[in-house]
């Protein structure tokens, strides 16, 4: 390497300057704060721990997003964290071990080996909640309904909100008896919601046997009304699919109920998170852009692996991402009060009053550079009658 090429960052990392740094961190103060009110504790993992706590169940996709080291005091193996759940959960299960319901929030860089898409790099700011030692309806109901609320402070508008159940594809993935190869086929089809393979892989299976049923859930997405085309479908299924539809539609139900405005979607081929989720799951869209700016979902068997299962539920979003798509209003570290150079102590003390509540920028004598204008600077403190006050810059 050079040295004109000492500036430059690997592919897919990248510094975040002004003003775009001051809106990130705007944006996840907001949110943080609210997820506290809503009772959820803070908590700030690390930035790295050992690999097979780093990935315990989460499947092959996040181990394929981890950086891997090898730890020069122990010898083993470490990792950068690339989803911040798994610690979450290692964090309930290993470390609090509240018998109670416990609920946590973070924020904070997670570190990726490829980008997820192109509104994200390598080092996505995420933040989240998740909730502890519930199995009900209404702990997943209560991290939708945060998540939603998330994304209306970041401004996002018109949401559309994805719903899914994978317990309805594990269950007729059982009485189907596929073997390994013809399951795993299956999967990928679905997942790349490719219905030609799908006709060919199940053939002209009767439409009241498990693969009769895949076929044609396959074949269903779009709003509430699909639900009902959901329960024709899985007529003389087993009781674990229909009681995952059942859940499912209550959800919706009240979902809409307390959010009109957001669209509702439900796609039978969703099973992002198979291997990990174990349950409800819900991805929201914003107009425009194809990836899911937030998502989640139930994923209970997590805790067993680290000695304790516990019901579990949560989401996370990249605050960069909602910062790029949202629409909030005002900039930080814009408006700001320009403060010109003196050692009168009455200035002073006029400075550090207004700085309890306003920014306020202070000349410096070697500083000839920019006008106040052009830092931000919207109003000034001006001298009159030996008193300073604040005036417009325009007079």
């Amino acid at each position: 390497m050079t040295a004109s090429d000492r500036w430059l960052l690997p592919d897919g990392v990248e510094d975040i300057l002004p003003p775009l740094a001051g809106r990130i961190e705007s944006l996840r103060r907001d949110i943080m704060d609210i997820y506290q009110r809503w009772g959820y504790q803070l908590v700030i993992p690390p930035l790295i721990e050992y690999l097979e706590s780093l990935l315990t169940g989460t499947g092959n996709d996040l181990a394929l997003q981890t950086f891997k080291l090898t730890d020069q005091l122990t010898g083993r193996m470490m990792g950068v964290r690339a989803d911040m759940t798994p610690q979450a959960a290692r964090i309930d299960a290993h470390t609090l071990r509240q018998d109670s319901v416990t609920r946590l929030c973070y924020a904070g860089h997670v570190l990726h080996t490829r980008p997820q898409h192109m509104l994200t790099g390598r080092t996505p700011i995420q933040a989240g909640c998740e909730l502890f030692g519930s199995a009900s309806e209404v702990a997943d109901q209560e991290v939708i309904r945060l998540m939603l609320e998330t994304l209306r402070i970041a401004g996002i508008p018109r949401v559309h909100l994805d719903l899914a159940h994978v317990a309805i594809y594990q269950s007729l993935m059982s009485e189907a008896d596929f073997d390994a190869q013809t399951e795993q086929a299956i999967f990928d089809a679905m997942r790349r919601k490719s219905i030609p393979e799908l006709d060919e892989l199940l053939g002209d299976s009767a439409a009241a046997t498990p693969a009769g049923r895949l076929r044609n859930l396959a074949r269903l997405s779009g709003g509430i009304e699909v639900l009902d085309e959901a329960r024709d479908v899985l007529q003389g299924a087993s009781s674990q699919a229909l009681k995952a539809l059942d859940e499912l539609s209550r959800v919706a139900g009240s979902i809409s109920k307390s959010f009109p405005d957001v669209d509702l979607g439900f796609d039978f081929c969703e099973l992002r998170g198979y291997n990990y989720h174990t349950g409800l799951v819900f991805a929201a869209y914003a107009p425009g852009h194809g990836q899911a700016v937030a998502q989640g979902g139930r994923y209970d068997a997590i805790g067993r692996d680290f000695g304790r299962p516990r019901p579990a539920t949560g989401f996370s979003a990249d605050v960069r991402a909602l910062v790029a798509l949202g629409e909030r209003a005002g900039v930080p570290g814009r408006n700001m009060i320009w403060a010109p150079v003196s050692d009168d102590p009455a200035l002073a003390d006029a400075i550090a009053a207004l700085r309890q509540t306003e920014t306020v920028l202070q000349a410096l004598p070697d500083d000839s550079g920019a006008t106040p204008e052009a830092r931000g600077c919207t109003r000034q403190l001006i001298q009159r009658d030996g008193q300073w006050v604040v005036e417009s810059l325009n007079g």
